[in-house]
């Protein structure tokens, strides 16, 4: 199934991963609604991208918020693509402290859920839409999921945003196989270290640390590199059910 002329939700689209996948999809003739949390950062997408592009400020575990997001989708044309980038970082706590204090477990719950429960209640929502679509080369729509290398390699600290990315590797090729009556493929991206916002903040040294350790090509992956990968897999009939790592080949450190 082709994009041209098809309508997509991102979610976390207004930056990072979900920004550059927007701008693959609008480049291939579809039209995106960016589906996130900051208004100012969707406002500059939407300037930046033109008139292919709708943002709608959407909690991922809020119900209303994200039907509403698939309402603006569905108003573009066939809602036949969603890309789920939208997500958070770990609260990087120990699971007991140097005191043998346990870790708190708000927190440990606060990442599972927006990075599991959020993913859980996209991927539901938004095959309920797509499954209501004609049958085009085979598919109704196709979904692709976000995962992390620590979901295999977690480093101390992550046992919360571990936790929640193994849930969403797990999660795949049960969606796959449960979706696959409706001819909805569902695929996920398990990026390494990519230079999106949230890793801006680190110092440069740290950043030039990281990219030293990918074994090649040695740099940090760029937004665009998960956005060809996501519409590779929004594209290609025959891929389905699977997490993709996409890390130039990194295995993380204990630390």
């Amino acid at each position: 199934m082709q994009i041209d002329g098809c309508s997509a939700l991102v979610t976390g689209g207004a930056s990072g991963l979900g920004l550059a996948t927007a701008r693959r999809i609008i480049e291939r003739g579809g039209k995106v609604v960016l589906a996130d949390i900051s208004e100012e950062q969707g406002e500059k997408a939407v300037a930046e991208l033109g008139g292919a592009a709708t943002f709608v400020r959407a909690d991922i575990t809020d119900e209303v918020a994200v039907g509403a997001a698939l309402d603006a989708a569905e108003h573009n044309g066939p809602l036949r693509f969603v890309v789920h980038c939208a997500g958070r970082g770990g609260d990087r706590t120990r699971i007991i402290g140097k005191d043998r204090t346990p870790g708190a477990l708000d927190t440990f719950a606060e990442v599972v859920r927006v990075n599991l429960i959020g993913t859980y209640n996209v991927l539901r929502l938004a095959a309920s839409r797509i499954a209501d679509n004609e049958i085009v080369d085979g598919d109704r729509g196709a979904i692709v999921l976000t995962a992390s290398v620590a979901a295999f390699d977690g480093q101390i600290g992550q046992a919360s945003y571990t936790a929640s990315k193994a849930g969403v590797h797990g999660m795949t090729l049960v969606a796959a196989r449960d979706l696959a009556s409706w001819q909805i493929r569902v695929n996920t991206i398990a990026p390494g270290v990519m230079d999106t916002p949230m890793l801006a903040r680190l110092r440069e040294d740290i950043r030039e640390g990281l990219a030293a350790d990918v074994p090649h090509p040695k740099r940090l992956g760029a937004p665009d590199d998960y956005a060809r990968l996501a519409v590779e897999m929004l594209e290609n009939p025959y891929l389905n059910g699977q997490t993709v790592r996409l890390d130039g080949a990194i295995r993380m450190a204990p630390r």
